[in-house]
């Protein structure tokens, strides 16, 4: 029996989705497709449009057969942590014999070259790193410059969008964390088809197919603020949603004489940014727009938001590092058909298999373990605290929802 795995979001789940697992089965040989996704929170430091059960059924009728969830203290976190956090939790199934993610190069060799580098950091490359940094340049800014200088000089092929085109990014880490825990999992790379990453219409006919999740996401905001989005249970979430959530949480703080670099990637200069600029009061967005500088990009400084109006400390992100990332196994979803997966996993893994929220506390002696996945709880709380307040409907919470079967 053959399992591929796929880190992912599904922000929303589209076409482009639909056909990564298709073709993830179909060259691969895989009769289980098994996917880590991000719950409520996503790597861009935002809340998800949709909630993770409605995202979790779009993917298990999108063709996957398992849907687990991803940390929220790393699904928010920079690249190099979410891709870690994936890894590790597809690694420790014991089940997964393939690794599948989309890249805009499409090049499995060249992204490989890449994430060598990366991984053992010559010392070309890092005094190259430390010219870009010198002169002013961003850290994704100059880790590209100075990746392209070595590749360059070693004659190896690069690309002058490697790093800074986002499922390459992603993909380059995915391989450095597979490399970094000597894992069996064999990397898949699939070129992505269609709209770029960060196109916000929606396509021309001709990439009408596969439009971009961004352009899904803008399609869906518009829709939603001139009134013409209906769906009878879909209650779309947007950033500037967390606005008035985010006021009163750093007013809090303040009065509370709390350093705001104990929360995870907060640094003394957002800080004390963030304390000059406190009662500037803008909506979410608009605050990141007020901190942004052309060292703290604003995808950077929206994960930090994130992560102070969630709590996630810098301490417990260095803690759950040092112990693997991921203590339990979470379940969100899965297709009936797949209980046989779910029976090897069970067999194969170490870590606790969670379907019911009543069993955690069980399963989960270690308080530090327990403490992350009431951070998940938490989460999603208060994700779902903005979808009734939208919706005027009640949702079920973590203790009275069940996993969804298809």
């Amino acid at each position: 029996m053959k399992t591929v795995g796929i880190i992912t979001e599904y922000n929303p789940f589209h076409n482009g989705h639909r056909y990564q697992i298709r073709k993830a089965r179909e060259l691969t040989g895989a009769d289980f497709v098994v996917t880590a996704m991000s719950g409520d929170f996503v790597q861009r430091g935002e809340p998800a449009l949709f909630d993770k059960y409605t995202r979790t059924a779009m993917a298990l009728e999108g063709g996957a057969d398992l849907v687990l969830e991803l940390p929220v203290r790393f699904a928010t976190s920079s690249a190099e942590d979410f891709a870690a956090c994936g890894v590790a939790l597809l690694d420790r199934l014991g089940v997964v014999d393939h690794l599948c993610f989309g890249s805009e190069l499409g090049r499995l060799d060249v992204l490989e070259q890449t994430a060598d580098i990366l991984v053992a950091e010559p010392d070309g490359f890092r005094e190259e790193l430390r010219k870009c940094l010198a002169a002013g340049y961003s850290f994704p800014r100059a880790r590209e410059m100075a990746l392209m200088k070595v590749m360059e000089a070693g004659e190896r092929r690069s690309d002058d969008n490697m790093l800074s085109s986002p499922n390459n990014i992603l993909g380059i880490e995915y391989l450095k964390a597979l490399k970094r825990r000597d894992s069996r999992i064999q990397p898949l790379t699939i070129r992505r088809k269609g709209q770029g990453y960060h196109e916000t219409a929606l396509p021309e006919e001709s990439k009408a197919q596969f439009p971009s999740a961004s352009a899904l996401r803008k399609a869906c905001q518009d829709a939603f603020v001139s009134g013409t989005f209906s769906h009878e249970t879909w209650v779309p979430v947007f950033p500037d949603d967390l606005s008035l959530l985010l006021d009163a949480r750093l007013l809090e703080l303040f009065h509370q004489g709390t350093d705001l670099t104990t929360f995870a990637d907060v640094s003394p200069e957002l800080a004390s940014r963030i304390g000059r600029t406190l009662l500037d009061f803008d909506s979410f967005s608009g605050r990141i727009t007020q901190l942004k500088t052309r060292q703290l990009t604003y995808t950077r400084i929206s994960r930090t938001l994130i992560h102070i109006l969630l709590g996630i400390t810098a301490e417990e992100v260095s803690l759950s590092r040092s112990r693997d990332y991921v203590p339990y196994i979470r379940v969100l979803g899965f297709r009936r058909s797949a209980s046989e997966l779910l029976g090897r996993i069970r067999h194969s893994s170490l870590l606790p298999l969670i379907t019911k929220t009543a069993d955690a506390k069980k399963l989960l002696p270690d308080q530090r373990d327990m403490d992350m996945l009431r951070q998940d709880f938490h989460a999603s709380h208060m994700y779902q605290a903005l979808v009734c307040q939208k919706s005027g409907r009640r949702m079920r919470n973590e203790y009275t929802r069940s996993v969804v079967m298809l």
